[in-house]
């Protein structure tokens, strides 16, 4: 099976690079096109993948379709890609806010589609990803994708319903961490400790109390009770946060990033 990238931006340069580096994916099966003959010609050469010119090529030899681009670029391709597609193939979204719906409106009725959600982290493997899908869609065709998109961290399957609240807390939230990390590590060269060694010692806890959360069966915040002693240090810093907003803050900036999505649609 052949797979075709349209748009070879950061992210898809990500996912081939997961696929081919799982040695499941042979980079000859493997076809991308973007508007820049340079960036092309960078992946050929790191990758040795097969490089495109145009969408109706690209379409021609695959049978896997991963539409890249940016959500305001779809309404220019959509058409070409229409006109092109052939019986059996798959589109594969992974741009903001365009529901299955739009896709399945501009693309041709019984089209097997693929709404797909990776975030920043699929550039060192360890993405958070979701998809959506026709529920007449083949368990078959859903394995396709998440074999895929495993080469780059793991994925789910969630109703289309909550595809917005995904984007924020599994896609935006990466942004929101580094600047907690970033702030962290600032506040610690405030206090005289040199700024690499911060954002080490930062880095390396927010992994850890991550992994804590994750693998631990107690509530984040029986966690959180854990580490305040009784008139000890850190609940001072708690206190600290939840005067200042902090909690609420993080309510408005989810909301936020979802409106904004919500308002792609």
């Amino acid at each position: 099976m052949n797979y075709g990238f349209i748009g070879l931006g950061n992210m898809a340069q990500a996912i081939i690079k997961g696929m081919i580096g799982s040695g499941s994916f042979d980079s000859n099966s493997i076809y991308g096109l973007n508007r820049s003959l340079e960036k092309t010609e960078s992946l050929v050469k790191e990758y040795n993948i097969q490089a495109c010119t145009t969408i109706e090529e690209i379409l021609s030899k695959s049978e896997v379709i991963v539409l890249a681009v940016k959500p305001q670029v779809l309404p220019s391709i959509l058409p070409t890609v229409r006109q092109n597609l052939r019986d059996g193939q798959i589109i594969i979204s992974i741009a903001a806010g365009k529901t299955l719906q739009y896709l399945q409106g501009n693309l041709k009725e019984d089209t097997t589609i693929f709404r797909v959600m990776p975030n920043i982290n699929a550039m060192i493997g360890a993405s958070t990803s979701c998809y959506s899908t026709s529920p007449t869609t083949s368990s078959a065709h859903k394995r396709l994708v998440e074999e895929m998109f495993t080469t780059v961290g793991s994925i789910v399957e969630l109703p289309e319903n909550l595809f917005s609240i995904f984007t924020t807390i599994g896609c935006a939230s990466p942004a929101f961490t580094y600047l907690y990390i970033d702030s962290l590590a600032r506040a610690a060269v405030s206090e005289g400790m040199p700024k690499q060694m911060a954002l080490q010692i930062a880095a390396n806890a927010v992994l850890g109390s991550a992994k804590m959360v994750l693998e631990s069966s107690d509530h984040p915040w029986s966690l959180i009770d854990q580490v305040c002693s009784p008139g000890g240090t850190t609940i001072q810093g708690v206190t600290s946060l939840q005067i200042n907003h902090f909690e609420s803050t993080i309510y408005d900036a989810v909301a936020a990033v979802t409106n904004k999505d919500k308002s792609l649609q």
